[in-house]
């Protein structure tokens, strides 16, 4: 009887079963040895593919960066820049959701990862072809990285534990509910990351009226003035060059008169 074949090793089984090992375990479950054991094969085997656990691990954070939706910014696109922006930003966000324990590595930028390179080429040339300065458009893309994947590290909500007993009233005057975040974990982190893409929006706004000398009405976009119903710009935050965890094609935020077109370099 022949032997049955052992599955064929390849990068793409790699990285899929190294993302369900941290994604089950954390990044500290990830080592040559574990992963070789887990894939069913000899942990040398892993280096026809792979020069070191770190190639895995970008590998791993580029497959994540990979998911996030891009398509706000393709030149067809009919969405304002902050639309744009808000969009994107809660793809970005959902994406690190969905595998919180790679954030770490996202956080320290795309590196020489495709996908993340191409999410922060996406949003610069974006912002650019927007009517943002080059250097503001960096700014952008800083700015966002920084706060989706702060928000997506850790929960505000489960910072505080669940015993009353804790938030002694003469120590604490102020935290007498503490008690029941963790409860609520996920009404109060959603609504701090709803307020904070928000208040960065309003701010971009208006930054970018005072460059193009309009005024800004916050809750409004620039072209037609359409309101989101929850009070925030259907809009969001974005990756210049250099700025961000992931990538794609530049283009399609509009301006309110249009696409300002010409791409620049950061």
């Amino acid at each position: 009887m022949a032997r049955p074949r052992k599955p064929l090793l390849s990068r793409e089984r790699i990285v899929e079963t190294a993302g369900a090992l941290v994604d089950a375990e954390g990044l500290d479950a990830l080592s040559t040895r574990r992963l070789a054991a887990e894939l069913g094969v000899s942990g040398p085997s892993l280096y026809n593919h792979f020069r070191t656990k770190d190639e895995i691990l970008d590998a791993v954070a580029d497959a994540v960066s990979a998911k996030i939706d891009l398509s706000m910014f393709e030149a067809d696109d009919p969405r304002d820049w902050r639309t744009a922006l808000h969009d994107w930003a809660l793809s970005y966000r959902a994406a690190l959701a969905d595998h919180p324990h790679i954030v770490p590595v996202l956080a320290q930028g795309p590196g020489r990862r495709p996908a993340g390179l191409k999410v922060a080429d996406a949003v610069f040339g974006a912002m650019v072809r927007a009517g943002w300065p080059p250097a503001q458009a960096t700014h952008i893309g800083a700015l966002m990285r920084y706060f989706v994947t702060g928000s997506a590290l850790g929960s505000f909500a489960r910072g505080f534990v669940d015993d009353e007993t804790a938030y002694d009233p003469a120590d604490y005057p102020h935290l007498g509910q503490a008690h029941r975040l963790a409860e609520h974990r996920e009404k109060v982190d959603e609504g701090a990351f709803a307020t904070g893409l928000r208040a960065l929006l309003d701010g971009l706004g208006t930054q970018y009226a005072g460059l193009h000398g309009r005024h800004a009405e916050p809750g409004v976009h620039e072209p037609g003035g359409a309101r989101d119903p929850g009070g925030t710009h259907a809009s969001g935050g974005a990756h210049a060059t250099g700025a961000d965890a992931s990538g794609g094609h530049v283009s399609g935020a509009r301006a309110s008169g249009g696409h300002v077109s010409g791409r620049a370099e950061a």
